[in-house]
């Protein structure tokens, strides 16, 4: 799927457009969001194919699914600004930065250049005060987006990678939705771009490069260190690169945001980031902090070489509000990401 979004973003941005005005950054500081995502001038045309000067398209090794919808990314840092090269957690980012990710299908994933709908797009906002969260929706003509505070559910259809036709009952979340997910130590805060999760070569108008090696280079990051020498998370469908490697990272982008030390769920005790090395605090052999019907009368998170008997990957192929994880961000099962997990829990030995 990586491979797939950073084919589409290349095609989408196939002869972008000069910039035509400043980013308006004194609009994405101020207090209130704008009503329209077109007010903020991040991109120069009204359906925000092609960026701005100083948006900066970027991808992640391993990126949360979120019912099989693609994700173009872009990064806007106010003029003279960079962020800062951190080995754990997000980079830090001065204030002005705005983290910017559309949610769209193909028509036909097989074609996936080709009748692309855009559904949201989301800004994380870095202000003096701390981050903000808007959503934007788009309309049928796809030439608007709209402020969507309160979230909104979009009935979305596609024909899938195997040819067959899938629905999806999508979610567009309310603002208290996007603190939960984005909560680091009760704060909200960027998920994905982390060092080792931009490590990794992205295919930019001027050819294909390390991000890290990119954004030194542009003046976009100070203090990393060579690629080989950071941290880097694994590519989770990558079948060339290990499979416990492949899990971890799987089990960081889709978990991890609530499942550890200082996120949302960290009184389960379950932590699935990839720093933590605790075999129990991974789930393995680990009983849940209160059983409840989520546990599906299961009596372990991770039941080494059982899948069957495992809590996490029974909640992982679910779709029932109260027992499915994540909570959010999905309607339908992750087949693929099931069947990772089940070959990795299946590996492990009893």
């Amino acid at each position: 799927m990586r491979r797939l979004a950073a084919s589409l973003v290349a095609t989408l941005l196939l002869g972008a457009a000069p910039q035509a005005r400043p980013v308006a950054l004194e609009r994405l500081l101020a207090e209130a969001p704008e009503k329209t995502l077109d007010a903020y001038g991040l991109f120069v045309d009204a359906g925000a194919r092609s960026p701005n000067g100083g948006v900066t398209p970027y991808g992640l090794n391993t990126p949360l699914f979120s019912d099989y919808a693609e994700k173009l990314r872009f990064v806007f840092l106010p003029p003279g600004k960079a962020a800062t090269y951190t080995a754990a957690g997000a980079l830090v980012f001065p204030v002005g930065t705005t983290l910017v990710k559309t949610f769209a299908y193909p028509a036909d994933f097989r074609r996936p250049g080709e009748n692309v709908r855009f559904i949201e797009t989301r800004l994380l906002i870095r202000k003096a005060d701390g981050w903000s969260a808007a959503a934007y929706v788009w309309n049928d003509a796809q030439t608007v987006a709209t402020l969507k505070r309160a979230g909104t559910r979009l009935a979305v259809s596609f024909i899938d990678a195997k040819g067959e036709t899938r629905a999806v009952d999508y979610a567009v979340p309310n603002v208290n939705q996007c603190k939960e997910c984005h909560a680091v130590a009760g704060e909200i805060s960027p998920l994905g771009p982390k060092a080792r999760n931009l490590n990794g070569v992205f295919a930019y108008a001027s050819g294909a490069e390390n991000q890290l090696a990119h954004w030194s280079r542009a003046g976009l990051l100070t203090g990393a260190p060579k690629p080989s020498a950071a941290p880097r998370t694994t590519v989770w469908d990558n079948v060339a690169e290990p499979l416990a490697d492949r899990a971890n990272a799987y089990l960081d982008a889709n978990c991890a945001h609530c499942h550890n030390a200082q996120g949302m769920a960290s009184n389960s005790g379950l932590f699935l980031d990839v720093e933590e090395t605790r075999p129990a605090a991974r789930g393995i052999g680990k009983r849940p902090v209160a059983a409840g019907r989520g546990s599906g009368g299961l009596e372990v998170s991770i039941a080494p070489g059982d899948p069957a008997a495992s809590i996490l990957l029974h909640r992982m192929k679910s779709t029932e509000p109260g027992v499915m994880m994540p909570e959010l961000s999905r309607s339908l099962v992750h087949e693929e990401g099931v069947a990772l997990i089940a070959e990795y829990i299946a590996s492990l030995p009893r």
